[in-house]
């Protein structure tokens, strides 16, 4: 019998418990919780998984955060070193861990060096991202319910200023995505009419100027009264860098919507107002997606499922295939492929083609139902009566 460890990483999203209950409950063997993410692992802070616990850990399914604690956490080769050294004292022989990039990234050196200490051990991740910025897989846990909150805020919010015009004219709708802008182009979803917001949108994969900002915002309070602006943090005017802060030795993006509207107010002289969507991105349930907690739930248990098949080295993946309707299933990548495929950009066809987008988006957001299996289907609803803003440079938007 395979003694495993399971543990949490990064940012939390609203389905991350998801996962963790899909593996306990597909797996019927003896299972010690990490507290704390890698930090946890480094300082050896287990938690054994009874039964009793398991029944609190999945009382937890449904809400939002990380049950066994996450946070971010960079490991030193000493710390590697000691990680691995704690699982063999305790005689874990796999490791499981749900993360992004960084969790991906950690697991594979993890594995280099427990085969440097002659360590045996199985190792396998769990895909889950807001960003979807994870390669080699169709898309991961917790973006689609990340995406349908930026759309329906984004929305909400235009409407809002839409009513407000004779207050203020100008709203820069900032969100995450680091250095992708997958979430940011998820704004435009439920434009319907030409008029509604948002009415650009800026992408960290394009270029962003100034004076081509400032214009592109003009014409649009001239035609409709007011602009609405969604800009993903990891956005750079030409020749600057992106705005960020360094939080416990690390680079935090985040605060371009801040700058865009002092430079807006300064050359238009008009009101803007710079809004943060913040940590409800990641975290809302009000807005979560049921495909998206079915799909978190399942990637839990092809993971279990992967440890009674002694595979290792490998991270869970969707695979969509072609065609009108949504249909996907589970399979396994190296992870030694995803951590060379880096974070993985919106895709330049998607860019140029927003409702071929908003075609391959709608399916991860659900529409309240759920597939009855991983082979599921869900029908992907026309686009082509809506307005859809371009996505990326916002210059390109003056073409009137």
């Amino acid at each position: 019998m395979k003694k495993i460890a399971i543990g949490q990483a990064g940012g939390p999203t609203a389905v991350l418990n998801e996962s963790l209950v899909g593996f306990l409950e597909q797996i019927d063997q003896e299972v010690t919780g990490i507290l704390q993410g890698f930090q946890g692992l480094v300082e050896g802070r287990f938690i054994d998984m009874g039964p009793s616990v398991r029944n609190r850990a999945r009382a937890s399914r449904n809400v939002s955060g990380a049950w066994l604690g996450a946070g971010r956490y960079t490991m030193s080769e000493t710390d590697m070193a000691r990680a691995v050294e704690n699982l063999k004292v305790a005689q874990i022989d796999t490791l499981v861990f749900i993360g992004g990039n960084g969790t991906m990234w950690t697991l594979q050196a993890l594995s280099k060096m427990a085969s440097r200490m002659n360590v045996d051990l199985q190792v396998i991740g769990i895909p889950k991202t807001v960003d979807n910025d994870l390669a080699e897989t169709d898309h991961a846990p917790g973006f689609g319910s990340a995406a349908r909150y930026v759309a329906h805020a984004t929305r909400d919010m235009s409407k809002d200023l839409e009513a407000m015009q004779n207050f203020e004219q100008v709203r820069i709708i900032e969100t995450m995505g680091r250095n992708v802008g997958w979430l940011a182009a998820a704004s435009g979803l439920l434009k319907v009419h030409e008029n509604e917001g948002p009415h650009f949108i800026c992408l960290p994969e394009q270029k962003h100027d100034a004076v081509g900002l400032v214009e592109g915002i003009r014409v649009a309070i001239k035609e409709y009264g007011f602009a609405s602006v969604v800009v993903s943090e990891g956005v750079k005017l030409a020749g600057g860098t992106a705005v960020a802060k360094t939080v416990n030795g690390r680079e935090v993006l985040g605060g371009i919507s801040e700058q865009l509207a002092a430079l807006v107010e300064a050359e238009l002289g008009v009101v803007a107002r710079a809004d943060i969507l913040g940590m409800n991105q990641r975290a809302s349930q009000l807005a979560c997606s049921d495909q998206d907690r079915m799909e978190a739930y399942q990637a839990g248990k092809k993971a279990a499922e992967l440890v009674g098949e002694c595979i290792s080295d490998v991270m869970v993946m969707f695979r969509r295939a072609a065609g009108a309707k949504y249909v996907y299933a589970l399979d396994t990548v190296g992870l030694d492929q995803v951590v060379a495929g880096g974070e993985r950009a919106l895709p330049e066809w998607f860019q140029k083609a927003p409702e071929a987008y908003y075609d391959w988006l709608r399916p991860l957001i659900g529409d309240g139902s759920r597939a009855s299996s991983v082979e599921g289907t869900i029908g992907a609803n026309s686009a082509s009566a809506c307005h859809h803003p371009k996505i990326g440079g916002i210059s390109r938007n003056l073409e009137k």
